[in-house]
């Protein structure tokens, strides 16, 4: 990383220190999220004792990935003000500890309802999060080269909390068994919640060394810092930024939630992941006495052991594809000047291959899922890390948290989330021999249709006007 005279900048200790505060909140604020594309379905089936397939369990499957996107998105919202009122450590470090000691508790629910509740307050800390550590680590790097840089790889680490959470699932997939019971079962979704305590060890450490945005801080201590307004953004200067990359982050997060993240669902449909399933009880041998059925609660359900390691494997080739996007680009940013170029990169060919991917792998074959699932990530998880970079420079300080927090929160987590209700209901129209195929086909249909439209909405995206920030 250089300065305009080419003299190589080095990082302060200091800075080191908050770069690495930076990507623990963001690996985990991916490793909360997909969490739930893993835990979905064996949590409703053994919490709620519903079958996958049928309208109960979509409407439960519905509530877990929509709701607490809802509540992320409004309090996010919320949030992204008190960044700019309170300072960005402030909130970055509450943000962090309501979603790791949610995501603590959740692994301990006891009926969907109250996993529901949990997992809408751990969408607030990362709505929250995300908002709040863009704002910090921009302001933080005045040098434009630098900070693209900054910002760039420490959320790629995103893309390493969303491969480290399928590393622990296919661990606890195979070694669940050896850990202590919770309520007398060995339930690996429990225990991969219970996970995302992690990221609040090192934060209580290390909070007493992280400083404030010196940006923010002057602004503050001299007086000058305006007061956040959400009408302000929607002001003539800022209002097609506002307009256009809400909707474009919605066009992001709709490809991951409406295809993407389905994913897990349709593997184990699969033939080759089907029939891992144990065959059914031989029949009785005549004259022997007659079994009792099992009970409908001793039957188990969900997927084995061996069918859950695979949906952890398909879901690290994803990851492992997203954490390649995001380096791609960090990598990319400081060389191309124009940002519309720099995005369409990753929209282009996404249009043609995601769609793809859930047309005829997703409904055939293992191993080209694998494959195209790979390439689904690369395209589309580095579009998240592009908003990253963009944002700060298109706000000025006393707006940047709420301009950032109304396209992450509003556009992203609440519109781009719904992505996976209108998933749902395309599934009705699709044909299909299982369930899981109808999936798949919803899938490549929403992926076309989200990705078109941001292909179409980059035209209208403004570049920014300069390489500093504005004040």
């Amino acid at each position: 990383m250089t300065n305009g005279s080419s003299t190589p900048l080095r990082l302060t200790p200091t800075q080191w220190l908050i770069c690495v505060i930076a990507s623990i909140g963001f690996a985990f604020d991916i490793y909360e999220l997909l969490m739930l594309p893993l835990i979905v379905r064996p949590a409703i089936e053994q919490v709620g004792g519903i079958e996958f397939g049928t309208p109960e369990y979509n409407y439960w499957r519905d509530l877990l990935f929509y709701v607490p996107a809802f509540a992320g998105g409004i309090f996010g919202l919320l949030g992204g003000y008190l960044t700019d009122r309170l300072g960005r450590r402030r909130v970055l470090v509450w943000s962090i500890l309501i979603y790791a000691f949610s995501a603590f508790a959740a692994g301990f629910a006891t009926s969907l309802p109250v996993l529901l509740v949990l997992r809408c307050t751990t969408f607030v800390g990362v709505c929250v999060e995300f908002v709040a550590a863009v704002a910090w680590l921009a302001e933080l790097f005045p040098d434009q080269k630098q900070r693209e840089a900054v910002l760039g790889y420490t959320q790629a680490f995103s893309s390493f909390g969303g491969l480290l959470v399928s590393l622990v699932s296919w661990f606890l997939s195979h070694y669940a068994s050896s850990m202590p019971a919770i309520y007398g079962a060995h339930q690996p979704w429990r225990y991969l919640l219970i996970s995302g305590i992690v990221p609040a060890i090192p934060l209580i450490i290390i909070r007493p060394f992280l400083p404030e945005s010196p940006a923010w801080q002057q602004k503050k201590s001299a007086g000058t810092l305006k007061r956040p307004s959400l009408a302000e953004i929607f002001a003539p200067a800022y209002r097609r930024t506002t307009i256009v990359t809400t909707l474009m982050f919605a066009c992001s997060y709709g490809a991951a939630f409406g295809a993407i993240q389905q994913t897990p669902q349709m593997v184990l449909g699969l033939p080759e992941v089907r029939a891992l399933t144990p065959p059914p009880p031989a029949a009785a041998v005549p004259g022997a006495p007659e079994a009792a059925a099992p009970a409908p609660a001793q039957r188990p359900r969900g997927a084995t052991p061996q069918q859950q390691a695979i949906v952890s494997q398909t879901q690290t080739w994803q990851e492992v594809g997203g954490l390649a996007g995001r380096f791609l680009l960090a990598f990319l940013a400081i060389r191309i000047i124009s940002r519309r170029k720099l995005l369409r990169i990753f929209q282009a060919p996404g249009l043609i291959i995601v769609p793809l991917v859930f047309l005829f792998p997703a409904t055939n074959s293992l191993m080209w899922l694998q494959v195209g699932i790979f390439f689904a990530g690369v395209f589309t998880v580095a579009q998240f890390s592009f908003w990253g970079n963009y944002l700060p420079r298109v706000y000025p300080t006393h707006l940047r948290g709420t301009g950032e927090s109304f396209a992450a929160n509003i556009g992203g987590r609440m519109i781009g989330t719904s992505a996976a209700l209108l998933t749902t209901q395309v599934v009705k129209l699709m044909p299909g021999a299982t369930p899981a195929i109808k999936l798949a086909y919803a899938a490549a249909a929403v992926a076309f249709f989200v990705y078109a439209a941001g292909l179409i909405l980059s035209f209208w995206l403004p570049e920014p006007k300069q390489d500093d920030l504005p004040e």
